[in-house]
């Protein structure tokens, strides 16, 4: 026990750090271990076993609005588990002292996520210990063609690796997929926030489809929420909301999957996956040093930046928790509003698409 913790502390201070978060939050968290990741390393005598963790807490009601923040899904870009931890290091703290969050999470059910690869992390891959990346692994073929960015089946030794064709999907996306459904059954408001980094020199919050240069059918809801945090905090403007296809398109997108998985199932609810990309190309500008590492593409050097990147995003924590349980408000809940908004939505995102026939006109 002393040797593995020594090693994680050493090779994945994430997860040490997460364990010592629920010792220390044990009586507000409700934890479990979703599948064990196991995967072996040159450097150990035998293979590892690692946790893939998933904590609630907050509400237990089935019907309860739900906030899931998901992060690590690639394993080079720590960043994302980190800001997680950020966050919740600074929950359990208001836990002790701030009824108002003990009466917001009577009414929202969070759950995170922090570390779906820990392999991954581990050996400080993007991919998962297979040579897979969980971001393209998912049975979804883009409608439009990708680059090699959008997935490939050559080989592991090369990036983006989707896994072997009609393979079944990689463990930590079973246990991501199955998390989910759990979460999802039965819930008609739900966001979930997967915290990546790496694309750009400006922040992005991305919402599906990567699969299609198309509007995403949610896209009226995706609308309403941004002009919702554009109101609301006019002055943080680092986010820049799109579609993600907008940057590039991909086969095996998890979050374009399950969200076609949620509406088979659950036709009359709404569920918004989004994704946080950290910009690293300004990181990258301002610090030259940055390419001489790779591990530094996607995660920010400096103490003073690193502290930046980890209390930057709390703002959008808070308010996608406050977003989610007021979802019924603010969401288009008529045909006349729904028409609107998408209509917005398409001025907005798809401009070019107004005047393409004649049933798009202005008129």
């Amino acid at each position: 026990m002393i040797q593995r913790i020594y090693q994680i502390k050493r090779a994945l201070p994430e997860l040490f750090e997460l364990e010592k978060l629920i010792d220390t939050g044990h009586q507000h968290l409700r934890v479990s271990v979703a599948a064990d990741i196991s995967f072996d390393d040159a450097q150990l005598p035998a293979s590892l076993t690692l946790p893939f963790y998933v904590l609630e807490t907050g509400s237990d009601a089935p019907l309860a609005p739900t906030l899931v923040l998901i992060g690590g899904v690639h394993g080079i870009e720590r960043i994302g588990t980190q800001v997680i931890l950020s966050f919740l290091r600074t929950l359990l703290r208001r836990l002790e002292w701030d009824p108002a969050i003990h009466e917001q999470l009577a009414q929202v059910r969070l759950v995170m996520i922090p570390l779906v690869n820990p392999g991954g992390m581990w050996r400080n891959t993007r991919a998962n210990p297979n040579g897979v990346d969980l971001m393209r692994n998912a049975p979804v073929e883009a409608q439009h063609n990708t680059l090699l960015v959008g997935g490939q089946r050559l080989s592991k030794h090369l990036p983006w690796y989707r896994g072997k064709k009609g393979a079944p999907m990689e463990t930590e996306n079973q246990a991501l997929t199955e998390t989910m459904r759990r979460v999802l059954t039965q819930q008609k408001h739900c966001i979930s926030l997967d915290c990546h980094s790496g694309f750009g020199s400006k922040d992005r919050i991305w919402f599906p489809y990567a699969k299609s240069l198309d509007p995403w059918p949610s896209i009226a809801e995706a609308y309403a929420l941004t002009q919702l945090f554009e109101h609301t905090y006019p002055s943080h403007d680092v986010y820049l909301f799109e579609p993600q296809a907008h940057a590039y398109t991909t086969h095996g997108d998890i979050w374009d999957y399950l969200y076609d998985d949620y509406c088979a199932r659950q036709p009359d609810g709404l569920y918004l996956p989004l994704t946080l990309e950290m910009g690293s190309w300004l990181w990258l500008r301002k610090n030259p040093r940055h390419l001489l590492r790779y591990h530094s593409f996607f995660n920010p050097m400096l103490p003073h930046r690193h502290q930046r990147i980890l209390r930057r995003h709390l703002t959008l924590f808070d308010f996608l928790l406050s977003a989610v349980r007021s979802m019924p408000g603010w969401a288009p809940d008529n045909t006349h509003s729904k028409t609107l908004l998408h209509r917005r939505a398409i001025e907005r995102w798809y401009p070019a698409t107004l005047n393409s026939s004649p049933g798009n006109s202005q008129t």
